[in-house]
């Protein structure tokens, strides 16, 4: 199988306002909308895609309808803390504070309207044991 595209889905029943929420505060452009679907591309970056259905929609089989849960988008910034301060002013929460890891990353934790986790993440050289857990051609340069 050769796959061609890859995107989450994020299930609401809030679709306009979950897809304004990231066309406002990520840089998403709708390429695609109607009341139960809508399809965002990242307005520098083409191959970054994001989609909002609603999870009550007939095209999802009964047994999987719903709200979103246990899901955590991660976030890749060239300048973590301009977002962390552009985002807290904007009135969205930080659920876990600006902050260095030893395994890789300066990062914080937001959330969608739906309470959706989305990690901003930055990543910095790790320290540590950790520097022997990656592979070598994926170490984070500063």
């Amino acid at each position: 199988m050769k796959v061609t595209s890859y995107y989450p889905v994020i299930m609401t029943h809030d679709v306009a306002g979950t897809a304004a929420f990231y066309r406002d505060h990520f840089g998403f452009v709708a390429l695609f909308t109607a009341d139960w679907y809508v399809h965002l591309q990242s307005a520098q970056d083409p191959s970054i895609n994001l989609a909002v259905l609603d999870g009550r929609h007939h095209t999802i089989p009964e047994s999987g309808r719903g709200r979103v849960g246990g899901l955590l988008l991660n976030f890749e910034v060239e300048d973590v803390d301009a977002a962390h301060e552009r985002l807290s002013a904007a009135g969205l929460p930080v659920l876990l504070s600006l902050r260095d890891e030893a395994f890789g990353q300066r990062h914080f934790i937001t959330a969608d309207p739906n309470g959706v986790l989305i990690d901003i993440i930055k990543p910095i050289p790790p320290s540590g044991e950790f520097v022997e857990q990656y592979e070598a051609s994926a170490l984070p340069v500063a």
